[in-house]
């Protein structure tokens, strides 16, 4: 499993976009108003539009697994709660796990 993607929740995507680009230096991959990307290294920074679920300023960690479904069938093996199953969307295998604080993480595989 690799973290390749650390999500900020935003409420102005031109002012998140700005502040990371030109005050912190990094380089934006690309930017549209309800998703934007900057390149960190191996784990990319994304900028996701803000919502009731999802508030400015919250952050959702992004991992990567080679067998998601595998991933998904031995949770409770793993003692890991799902609270989205594996889903296509975007043409990638998608879903989402409660970290130990009971915080929402997406997972691809």
């Amino acid at each position: 499993m690799q973290l390749t993607y650390a999500i900020k929740f935003v409420a102005d995507m031109d002012r998140a976009v700005a502040f990371h680009r030109d005050t912190l230096g990094l380089t934006l991959k690309f930017q549209t108003p309800g998703w934007s990307e900057f390149e960190t290294g191996p784990t990319t920074l994304a900028l996701h539009a803000a919502s009731d679920k999802n508030p400015a300023g919250t952050v959702e960690l992004g991992y990567t697994v080679g067998d998601l479904k595998a991933l998904y069938a031995a949770r409770g093996e793993r003692n890991l709660t799902f609270a989205e199953a594996p889903h296509e969307l975007h043409g990638s295998l998608l879903a989402t796990f409660l970290d130990s604080e009971g915080a929402e993480c997406s997972i691809s595989g």
